[in-house]
């Protein structure tokens, strides 16, 4: 197996998984896949299948689960200009930041196959005319909790922020009360990094505060309904949250909260399917639903992730990649991820796929959640983007720990982002 420079960068960082399926008499490539929840496996699953139909060979590699870490370690693959790893798992705020690396998938994919997914992440993942990524799955910020816990405590699924605190507190108190001294009220995405962005981005925009940036260029994060917003999370550490909240991420909340030991938790569609799995304690008592409002006059939301994937334009083979991006994209594929996977599909055909409604019911009852779910401000920031979210995240994670109210870290934040601007000119 050739030693590479992608390889020795993902052994370093992440450890590296390859395919040992036997060498197929055909052409070699790479592609790298998440290992969040069931991914890498489904991944290995759909890339296993295509072998077997075009007798060619994938090694599968594995990226940091941070999307922070990802997407340092692809800059540094790219700007390399190393083609050994030909195909790239990329965040939907990407393609702004790497899009001058990848080829255009418009000239290897038939436009038939591209109109079948969402226009907006079609836009999304065009750069300059150029169809950077294929989206393979999207997602959206949505509350877990569990069944059984709130109807032994007579709590109702709340519908506002305040209500969840008050929620969470009575299910927590109860179960301590009972003997569970590591039970918690509420697990979400604390640590200084891209996912409390997106947490935080949702506590915002609940309660009318904007985003951050708005499509116009205008820095918005510093107003009353987003100091409120912040505030209001920063009650949570040491109460209804643990104090080690400001150190989780995904899987962390997903730990805690599967294992018995939460009633709600804000988390992606992907914990569903291991919260269901025949070996999870909570299989059978948990559902989701819309994240909350911030107060009777906020907005539900969510906000909207997924993920593409790219063909790197250093690829000796793009053509043969971009073959294996158009299968693991498909109607089949995505349908099947959606079924074993509870992976949101981008082809809107699938919301009313009976078999998909049968596995993941929530999937099409939260619809207009997925389409409808809050950006983050990486298409009008461009490549300033990860400046912008570094700010802000550390911004949210300095009040949630303390050091200082959100009313002074935004004032302080808001002249940050107008620097990284250039006084608006992004």
């Amino acid at each position: 197996m050739r030693q590479t420079l992608t390889a020795a960068l993902l052994s370093a960082v992440a450890g590296i998984a390859i395919n040992t399926s036997a060498q197929a008499q055909g052409v070699e490539v790479s592609i790298s896949c998440g290992a969040v929840g069931p991914g890498l496996e489904l991944c290995r699953e759909g890339v296993a299948a295509w072998e077997a139909e075009t007798g060619n060979t994938v090694n599968v590699t594995t990226a940091p689960n941070s999307t922070t870490d990802r997407l340092a370690l692809y800059q540094q693959v790219l700007n390399a200009g190393a083609g050994d790893l030909d195909i790239y798992m990329i965040d939907v705020i990407w393609p702004g930041i790497l899009g001058s690396h990848f080829v255009n998938l418009a000239e290897y994919i038939p436009q038939d196959v591209i109109d079948q997914h969402f226009p907006a992440i079609i836009e999304n993942n065009t750069v300059d005319g150029s169809l950077v990524g294929m989206p393979w799955y999207t997602d959206a910020g949505i509350l877990y909790y569990r069944t059984d816990l709130l109807e032994q405590y007579g709590v109702e699924v709340p519908t506002t922020w305040q209500e969840l605190t008050v929620a969470a507190e009575t299910i927590m108190a109860g179960e301590r009360e009972a003997g569970n001294d590591r039970f918690w009220g509420f697990v979400w995405q604390g640590r200084a990094y891209e996912g409390l962005t997106c947490d935080a981005l949702e506590w915002i925009d609940s309660f009318n505060g904007g985003s951050i940036v708005e499509a116009d260029g205008t820095v918005s994060v510093n107003n009353d309904n987003a100091i409120q917003a912040i505030d209001l999370a920063a009650t949570w550490v040491g109460t209804i949250s643990p104090d080690g909240i400001l150190n989780y991420a995904e899987e962390e909340a997903r730990g805690v909260f599967q294992s018995g030991n939460a009633a709600f938790m804000r988390n992606w569609p992907y914990a569903w399917a291991a919260g269901q799995a025949e070996d999870s304690p909570i299989r059978g008592n948990i559902e989701v639903a819309p994240l909350p409002r911030g107060g009777y006059n906020g907005v539900h939301t969510g906000t909207l992730g997924g993920w593409q994937l790219a063909v790197s334009r250093y690829s000796e083979n793009p053509e043969v990649a971009a073959d294996l991006v158009n299968y693991l994209t498909s109607f089949n594929e995505q349908k099947r991820r959606a079924i074993e996977g509870s992976y949101l599909p981008t082809i809107e055909a699938l919301y009313s796929d009976p078999d998909i409604e049968a596995a993941n019911p929530f999937i099409p009852r939260l619809y207009e959640t997925f389409v409808n779910a809050v950006a983050r401000p990486s298409r009008v920031t461009g490549e300033r983007y990860n400046e912008v979210s570094s700010a802000f995240w550390n911004a949210v994670h300095a009040t949630l720990s303390g050091n200082g109210d959100a009313a002074t870290n935004l004032a302080s934040l808001e002249t940050e982002l107008r620097r990284i601007s250039r006084g608006g000119r992004w």
